[in-house]
């Protein structure tokens, strides 16, 4: 590894050295995510998305940790794709409340050929709108990534959840190389890839070091980095999981910022069990993202009036759009570091 004049270091990373950074006193590692933080990133904007479910339910895989598996009896019934015009009258409605980004989730293992000039329209609607747009619809073969880049698909996620090591314990219908091969098909297609995973899943802190090793040496970091705080859900294998300590998750989005200081690092699911001073200190530690809504697919999320309270209380405002040194406008003038 190489580092810069301040000591500083750059990819490749070995879990040896993500570990001595996560492991540093408190206020040390703070103070480093938060310095590098504010050399890439307006420290008081962060950028705001939002999630629908345009398939629910049904889905084939197994994730533990997921209520829409087939596999689990968490009680959610499985629903139809989404009518193409619906699902565009929601983002105008997410664009009018201040959201930048419209991310569609759709329960499926990989989208079928049938479904897919639906997925293009919603692409090419939500575009249309001026919003920047992502989506999640499992594995992605090639042709999949290049047709939805042709429609003006910003971002596609696809996590990667855990470690490697720890992965199977979770997962046993898709492997991790299989989740790497989607990135790799998304970004040799031009989509920015949105790539992270969950923490207190019964996962060791090596896992959660080694989860960000391989995203942070992928040969181009995600532009987006999703934190995960796993939302026990009955019915679910991982229904009855112990939390994470909130310690533990701040370090975690910290180290996050330090490996991959040019990505937005967002708070996804599990924002409701975190109190204001735990997201405080992630927004510190370099969070620069969330997700606004009352729910997260089908997993609940604070309200936009309590997201509204808690900015005023930390002077955070909205960001339509963050460059490293600049931050825009949603007309697209500068509006200051």
């Amino acid at each position: 590894m190489t580092s810069d004049p301040l000591g500083w270091a750059f990819p490749p990373w070995t879990r040896a050295e993500a570990q001595a950074v996560y492991d540093l006193p408190f206020n040390d590692l703070l103070f480093r995510a938060q310095t590098i933080h504010r050399e890439n990133f307006d420290p008081n904007r962060v950028q705001l998305s939002r999630l629908l479910s345009i398939k629910t339910g049904g889905c084939p895989e197994d994730c533990g940790y997921c209520s829409q598996s087939s596999h689990h009896q968490s009680g959610l019934k499985a629903s139809k794709l989404m009518e193409v015009q619906r699902v565009i009258a929601e983002a105008r409605k997410a664009r009018d409340a201040g959201a930048t980004r419209y991310c569609m989730g759709a329960a499926w293992r990989s989208p079928k050929e049938r479904d897919m000039d639906a997925v293009v329209a919603m692409v090419e609607g939500v575009k249309a709108l001026g919003m920047e747009t992502c989506m999640t619809l499992g594995m992605l073969d090639l042709d999949q990534a290049q047709r939805l880049k042709q429609a003006g698909l910003d971002y596609y996620n696809h996590n990667i959840d855990t470690s490697e090591r720890y992965y199977s314990e979770v997962i046993s219908t898709r492997t991790f190389a299989e989740r790497l091969d989607t990135l790799a098909n998304v970004r040799d297609s031009g989509i920015k890839v949105c790539c992270g995973g969950i923490v207190g899943m019964g996962e060791e802190k090596a896992d959660r070091i080694d989860m960000l090793v391989t995203l942070a040496n992928l040969p181009e970091p995600p532009d987006s980095v999703p934190i995960n705080l796993l939302i026990p859900i009955e019915g679910t294998p991982l229904g009855k999981a112990d939390p994470i300590e909130p310690i533990e998750f701040v370090r975690t989005i910290a180290l996050a910022r330090i490996m991959m200081p040019k990505s937005h690092v967002r708070l996804s699911a599990g924002r409701t069990a975190m109190s204001d001073e735990m997201q405080a200190l992630c927004f510190f530690a370099g969070a620069n993202s969330i997700f606004v809504g009352d729910t997260l697919l089908t997993a609940e999320n604070p309200g936009e009036d309590k997201d509204s309270a808690l900015f005023c209380r930390l002077g955070i405002k909205p960001a339509a759009v963050i460059c490293r040194s600049t931050v825009f406008s949603r007309r697209g003038s500068p509006t200051g570091r």
